[in-house]
């Protein structure tokens, strides 16, 4: 299992340029090298250099690990092919007669992956609005074994009280995974406040650049680093050095990026709460969020994502379709702007009933807003909600 450098020290900016990375014995390169191979030669039957076989280990993937897990203010980092594959380690900690606690707001593919593949086998959830500590509370049972949420959530952006859910969590006995994929670890760090588990999906904000796909856990903890790097490898659901190395890469200018990703998301968040058509935006940076102050508290920015309600499915399909900088895509966190509609992507998979409860409905449109000028990302959406 890969473990951070006792070398890495510094501020969250100087850590990731260089939290995780040795120099190269070879040539002395400053960017990792990419370790594009399968297998390794052994000195000799049980000699070795530390590398067997490219599932269990690789070195270009093990500077990511130690990179994000340095950022987490963890011990211990996990990659994987996806976020769902990073999330799918998870649910493997536990067995037939566990239940767990999870956000009602999570990624669609979330609730997809736990109640149609692991609720089969055994593992039975209860799914709640975080957002009052009492309503988790009321969820947990003597099964109970882990609590599982994202904040801000996916696309609602309700704020999770994270130092409340710690102390739950520490009182029951109970482990705390939370998805930080939305706020980085630039703006939140879940492990200071008692979670566990921090998972990412570094396809988004982390890589930055859209042309890769992978997932990361980090942990402080000793225990659960050996039970998930023993997962990661008999399981076996690793990405590849190319992946890790574009992941690598991304991170660098992570700091960066999240700043100009929370001021784009600041002005066109407050752009769009004075649009004629929009009955609603959701963006925990508004003085009008129901959590603000929260967030204020939790978090040193709100990030690039925002959602809107305009009250007509035909009219949230014409400015998904009318954009020109903004690209309707699935997927979020890149340095191009991206904009979506959840009900048909993220989380088509997730039940009418529940999209309703939540407030999810067919005419909410999501902004991933990038890193460009925002005067160029404000005429487009303008032109795009005309008429």
């Amino acid at each position: 299992m890969t473990r951070i450098l006792d070398s890495d020290h510094g501020s969250l900016a100087t850590r990731a340029v260089h939290a995780g990375h040795v120099p190269d014995p070879l040539s002395g390169a400053v960017m990792p090298p990419i370790y594009q191979t399968s297998t390794y030669q052994q000195e000799g039957l049980g000699r070795n250099k530390g590398y067997e076989y490219g599932r269990t280990q690789n070195p270009t993937r093990e500077v990511l690990e130690r990179n994000v897990a340095s950022l987490e203010g963890g011990t211990h980092g996990f990659a994987f092919g996806s976020g769902l594959a990073a999330l799918d380690n998870i649910l493997k900690l536990f067995k037939a007669g566990d239940h767990l606690v999870c956000g009602n707001n999570l990624y669609g593919g979330s609730p997809r992956l736990m109640t149609r593949v692991y609720a089969p086998f055994g593992l039975s959830f209860t799914f709640v609005d975080m957002r009052d500590l009492k309503n988790v509370e009321r969820a947990i049972t003597p099964a109970t074994r882990l609590i599982y949420t994202e904040t801000p959530t996916n696309p609602m952006m309700h704020i999770v009280d994270l130092a409340a859910l710690g102390d739950l969590a520490a009182a029951r006995g109970l482990l705390l995974a939370v998805d930080n994929t939305f706020a980085t670890p630039v703006f939140q760090r879940p492990l200071e406040s008692g979670a566990h588990l921090v998972l990412h999906s570094t396809t988004k904000y982390l890589n930055g650049h859209s042309d890769m796909v992978g997932g990361l856990l980090v942990t402080n903890r000793d225990d659960l680093a050996e039970r998930i790097g023993f997962l990661q490898n008999a399981a076996g659901g690793v990405p590849g050095p190319m992946d890790c190395w574009l992941a690598v890469r991304g991170i660098k200018t992570l700091p960066l990026r999240m700043q100009k990703h929370d001021a784009n998301g600041r002005l066109l968040a407050e752009w769009v709460s004075h649009h004629p058509r929009v009955r609603k935006t959701y963006y925990p940076g508004l003085a009008s969020h129901p959590q603000h102050e929260l967030a204020r508290r939790q978090m040193s920015g709100f990030g690039g994502m925002v959602s809107f309600e305009v009250g007509d499915v035909e009219y949230a399909k014409r400015i998904v379709e009318r954009v020109r900088i903004f690209k309707l895509a699935e997927s979020l966190g890149g340095v191009e702007s991206l904009i979506g509609h959840p009900a048909s992507q993220t989380h088509a998979s997730v039940s009418p009933e529940l999209r309703k409860e939540l407030g999810l409905t067919d005419s909410l449109v999501r902004l991933s807003c990038g890193i460009e000028d925002p005067s160029d990302l404000i005429a487009d959406l303008e032109d795009a909600m005309a008429g």
